[in-house]
C-alpha cells in the first residue's frame, strides 16, 4: 500500500503520497547563478534528543527507536538533489567503523527512482562530498572518491601540514578555510561558488548546523520530530556551540503528518526558510 502523508501547511492541504513531497519542493530552482543554496535536515524525539550516548561509551549515535523508512526515504529526497553534500571527519571515521553508512544510496536498488531522477535532471549518479574537520583525524576511504566523485576537505590553520599532503596524495584537495576558532563558512561557501556548486545538502551534525547559521549561509532547514520521549543524561541537540550573537529566525514553509510513524506512532515533517 503507497504510504500517504497529510498535509496541514499551507493550506488547502490534504493526503498526498509520501513518495516525492520533498523532491516536489524543487530545491533547484532556488539556486541563482552565482548564489549557493543551503539546507539540512534533522530527526529528532519529543525531548529533542537527535543522538544519544552509544552504550555508555564515547561518540553519539541517532537513537535507533526514532529512525525509520518514511524519514530515511524523505532524507535521500534531499540529498538527491544536491550537488555536494556537507559531511565531517567523525563521519569518515564513524563509516571506517562500520557505524555509517553512504549518504546517499544511489546503488541500493529501493532508491533506483532516485538514481534515475538524477539522470533525468542530467547530474551524475552521485552528489560530490565535502567534509569539514579541524584536525583531519579520520581516514580517506577509495570508496570516497569512487565512480569520479570529487571530494574536498576544509580545514583550519591547526591542521598538520604532513597530514594534508596525506590527503592530497589521494587526490583530495584539503582547503585551509579558518584559524583556532574554526572553519569559516562564509570561505568554504565561496570556494564552492566559485566551482560552479548551487545546490547544497549539510549532512552534518549540530556543530555544523552552529557553523552554517552563524554565517548565515543556511536557506532552509528539514526537521522531523517523532512522538517518543527518550530522556537520557548525554545526548546531543539539533545545534551545538556558541549562544548567537542574533538569534536565527526561521519562517514555516510546509508542515506534514505521518500518521504511521515508528512504532505506528505519528510523526511530523516540518521546513522551516531562513528569515
Amino acid at each position: 500500500m503507497e504510504q500517504r502523508i497529510i498535509q496541514l501547511y499551507p493550506q488547502p492541504g490534504g493526503k498526498q503520497p509520501l513518495k516525492g513531497s520533498y523532491l516536489a519542493h524543487n530545491l533547484r530552482q532556488f539556486a541563482a547563478q552565482d548564489q549557493i543554496y543551503v539546507y539540512t535536515n534533522f530527526i529528532a524525539s519529543l525531548d529533542n534528543r537527535i543522538a544519544i550516548s552509544r552504550d555508555g561509551k564515547n561518540g553519539m549515535e541517532i537513537p535507533q527507536s526514532i529512525t525509520n523508512d518514511h524519514d530515511w526515504w524523505l532524507f535521500q529526497e534531499l540529498a538527491s538533489q544536491a550537488d555536494i553534500i556537507i559531511s565531517s571527519g567523525r563521519y569518515l571515521r564513524e563509516w571506517a567503523q562500520g557505524n555509517a553508512q553512504e549518504i546517499l544510496q544511489v546503488d541500493n536498488p529501493e532508491f533506483a527512482e532516485l538514481r534515475d531522477w538524477r539522470l533525468s535532471q542530467g547530474l551524475p549518479p552521485q552528489a560530490d562530498i565535502a567534509i569539514i574537520s579541524n584536525n583531519l583525524q579520520f581516514p580517506v576511504p577509495n570508496v570516497l572518491t569512487a565512480t569520479g566523485r570529487k571530494a574536498f576537505v576544509f580545514t583550519t590553520t591547526d591542521a598538520k601540514p604532513s597530514r594534508i599532503r596525506e590527503i592530497e596524495k589521494k587526490g583530495i584537495p584539503v582547503i585551509v578555510a579558518g584559524d583556532q576558532n574554526g572553519v569559516s563558512g562564509t570561505t568554504m561557501i565561496n570556494y564552492l561558488t566559485e566551482r560552479n556548486y548551487r545546490i547544497v545538502f549539510s549532512s552534518a551534525g549540530p556543530k555544523i548546523l552552529h557553523l552554517l547559521i552563524a554565517s548565515k549561509i543556511l536557506n532552509r532547514l528539514y526537521f522531523t520530530h517523532t512522538s517518543r520521549i527518550l530522556g537520557g543524561e548525554h545526548y546531543a541537540g539539533i545545534v551545538e556551540g556558541p549562544l548567537l550573537e542574533t538569534a536565527a529566525d526561521f519562517g514555516l514553509y510546509t508542515l506534514y503528518l505521518d500518521p504511521t510513524g515508528p512504532g505506528g506512532q505519528n510523526q511530523l515533517f516540518y521546513a522551516f526558510d531562513r528569515q
